[in-house]
């Protein structure tokens, strides 16, 4: 069986319903909750590589916390976002779905179905 990770947080709904088509499928997935298990820089960073787009895209730009830290800030560079993210997990977007086929920012959910192997 193939091995699918979902960086997933239970309280958002796109996050949920991700879970819920790999689940639909018959996969039985990995689920990391990043906010009870934070990522490391390095984890992170693997993650970012993975997805093949900027950190800032995988930031939750809309989070109170994403303004008060002045993340928007157009200088601050990949290693302090990152940092950011290692201190406040709550920041990264989800769910991020890693397969045998790829990894991506799976918003809307369905994203996810163009990464899940046939069964």
């Amino acid at each position: 069986m193939s091995v699918i990770t979902v960086y997933h947080n239970p309280k958002c709904s796109n996050s949920r319903g991700a879970l819920e088509l790999i689940r639909e499928r018959g996969f039985k997935p990995h689920v990391v909750e990043y906010l009870k298990t934070p990522l490391s820089a390095d984890a992170l960073r693997a993650l970012i590589a993975a997805c093949g787009i900027p950190v800032r895209e995988l930031m939750r730009s809309k989070e109170t916390l994403f303004g008060e830290l002045g993340l928007a800030d157009p200088t601050l560079g990949d290693d302090a976002l990152i940092a950011a993210l290692v201190e406040h997990p709550v920041l990264l977007n989800r769910p991020i779905v890693a397969t045998p086929l790829g990894t991506r920012l799976c918003r809307p959910p369905e994203r996810v179905l163009d990464i899940l192997p046939a069964r």
